[in-house]
């Protein structure tokens, strides 16, 4: 390449094909014998991004021994789910089934066909090579948020609804801060509260009561994990009510705890597989969310555990189609992705890049101006306007923000379990 800039020449020098699973055998050799692996995902409705992470995660599983993967979905959502896939007596033998009867808004997040997937073939792992093992000791496959913050913001618009209708704008609009997002937090309302001031005792009930029956088919070991939850509920939720960046502070926290817990559950050699957002799976320090007083999952657990233990590997995309909602609890559509904002890394690799697919490894304390320089990076969540998707870029330091990143340049949407979700620009024509 003739007059390439420092940029073009380090990014054509650095990177690798990604086309086959073989090709991730240098991200193998970086992950090395960390304890956690963290993988992300630069939205909540993108094939490549479910795919290639659980591509990597068989790998770590069936050629590493990691023994279980945790994700960024509810406790108690996951647990049919996990007594699935490591062959539990009387539980459902195909976890796809459990998939399918996940309904609840956001439903694509999980119950999609590439997550089915995976868990399929997880089962297959555990009974074909820890048959001889008994099943809470299995591959298991765990959700992060114990405290249930899908149930929980559906149980706070069901009492909106019925008691205060006229604050359910209000509140739509502060639930954007249990979403992934570009925005300054502070313009995306993060004051705003879930419920009018007033009524939170009668809120902070109704959630607490959540906490209060434990499933009787998880042991013992997992009942403590969901037992440590339970001192901080009413702290969690009455964050939650009022709002603000100590509602994900808190989450985020929580998430890094239930990870420890699990850590010690499986045993001194367990090794753990971590599905999430960017946006929590980024160390928040490399990104303007530092700047705004917040943390995240993957800072927590480099703090706790130590960078050298720990491996975080982004995701990022140009432009396609993705699955997401206009507005909370609306629709799943099948949106476009646009072209990426001028002077994000997304465009400098829809630009610098030859490859449709590429991945990239970081090495410690990298000194190229593409990895140190500060720009947007673009984080989509389930709440999506591709009209607004400039404000969807957080401003981050690639290479503190993970220790890897696989790139697409092009994007398609996930395959839901459930009817197929409408295209934007088409009548609805799903019952509604």
């Amino acid at each position: 390449m003739l007059n390439e800039t420092p940029d073009e020449a380090d990014i054509y020098g650095a990177a690798l094909p990604l086309e086959y699973e073989s090709d991730l055998d240098p991200l193998l050799a970086r992950i090395g014998g960390a304890r956690c692996v963290l993988l992300g995902a630069a939205s909540h409705g993108t094939h490549e991004y479910y795919a290639w992470r659980a591509a990597l995660t068989r790998r770590l599983i069936a050629e590493h021994g990691f023994s279980f993967v945790a994700v960024e979905w509810d406790w108690r959502d996951c647990r049919q789910i996990r007594r699935s896939v490591t062959g539990t007596p009387e539980a459902p033998q195909d976890p796809r089934r459990v998939l399918e009867a996940r309904r609840r808004w956001p439903a694509w997040v999980w119950a999609n066909e590439e997550t089915a997937r995976f868990c399929r073939w997880l089962r297959e792992h555990n009974l074909a090579h820890n048959s001889e093992l008994p099943p809470h000791r299995r591959v298991g496959f765990y959700g992060l948020d114990v405290y249930g913050l899908w149930e929980s913001l559906h149980t706070v618009h069901a009492y909106l609804t019925e008691h205060h209708p006229d604050y359910l704008g209000i509140a739509r609009n502060a639930y954007r801060c249990f979403d992934p997002y570009g925005e300054n937090p502070q313009v995306y309302a993060w004051k705003s509260r879930l419920v009018p001031e007033g009524c939170e005792a009668e809120a902070l009930e109704l959630l607490t009561g959540l906490r209060r029956t434990a499933g009787s088919d998880a042991v013992a070991e997992e009942l403590d994990v969901e037992k440590n939850a339970e001192a901080g509920a009413a702290r969690y939720y009455r964050a939650m009510l009022e709002g603000g960046p100590q509602a994900w502070n808190l989450r985020d926290a929580h998430m890094a705890d239930t990870l420890d817990r699990l850590l010690a559950l499986h045993g001194p050699r367990a090794r753990a597989v971590v599905w999430a957002h960017n946006t929590h799976v980024g160390d928040a320090r490399a990104t303007a969310m530092a700047d705004s007083g917040m943390v995240s999952l993957g800072q927590l657990v480099r703090e706790r555990h130590g960078r050298d233990r720990v491996a975080v590997v982004g995701f990022a995309g140009g432009h396609g189609n993705v699955i997401a909602a206009s507005h909370w609890d609306g629709p799943m559509e099948t949106m476009p992705v646009p072209a990426p904002m001028h002077g994000s890394l997304e465009e400098l690799l829809m630009r610098e890049v030859e490859l449709d697919q590429a991945l990239f490894v970081f090495a410690d304390g990298p000194d190229q101006p593409w990895l140190t320089a500060r720009r947007g990076h673009r984080a989509i969540g389930v709440v999506y306007d591709p009209d607004r998707d400039h404000r969807q870029f957080v401003p981050t330091t690639l290479a503190d923000r993970y220790d890897a990143l696989c790139w697409f340049s092009w994007t398609s949407p996930l395959s839901p379990l459930h009817p197929q979700p409408v295209r934007r620009g088409e009548a609805q024509t799903l019952p509604a």
